[in-house]
This record gives C-alpha cells, structure tokens and sequence, in this order.
C-alpha cells in the first residue's frame, strides 16, 4: 500500500507550455525505471498550471525517486521552463486504489 507521495506544483513561463508538456511526457520512460515508484502522473491543471503526482509504499522509494533522473532534471531546466521553483510537498496517503498486478501465469 502505498503511504507517502509528492504533489508537485508548476507554472510554465509564458511561450513554454508545449515545452512543459513534452518535457512532463518524457519523464514517463524514466519513472518506468524505478521499481520503487508505486503511481506516477503528470497532470496539466490549468492553462499555463502543471504538476506531477507519484506515491511511494514507503521512505525508501520516496528518496530514491528524489535522487532519481526525473527529479535531476526537472530542477535542471526549471529556470527554463518554469516562472517560480517547482513546489515540492510531500504528503501522507490516507487511502489509495490502485490496479492489483496480475499474476503471470504458470502453464
């Protein structure tokens, strides 16, 4: 179950929506990478507004995400792409539904 997650604010500058967009997009294949990174989401919230979302089972996957790819490069190009710092907050997951994995199957 997953019991910690990060709610990330963004504001693209102006000019640099698509940017964000695909910069967001592109993070997808580098989460992938991280076993301990339980739900990733990249969210468009209003015109010029992003954020991404993720949750972690618990601390270990938390940090690890923190010292991950995606996170080096968002603060790589947030002065680009970006008109404020991203907002980082972590926060506690109360209650979550999420798929159950299916089991491969033996024949």
């Amino acid at each position: 179950m997953v019991r910690v997650a990060l709610l990330v604010r963004l504001e693209a500058k102006p000019g640099k929506v698509a940017e964000v967009e695909d910069f967001l997009r592109a993070g997808l294949p580098l989460v992938e990478e991280e076993p301990d990174t339980t739900a990733w989401f990249a969210l468009r919230m209003g015109p010029q507004s992003f954020g991404i979302f993720d949750a972690f089972e618990g601390e270990v996957g938390l940090q690890a995400h923190l010292a991950g790819k995606v996170a080096a490069a968002l603060m790589e190009r947030a002065g680009e792409l970006f008109s404020e710092p991203p907002q980082i907050e972590r926060v506690e997951v109360l209650a979550a539904k999420l798929p159950v994995a299916e089991e491969d199957e033996e024949f």
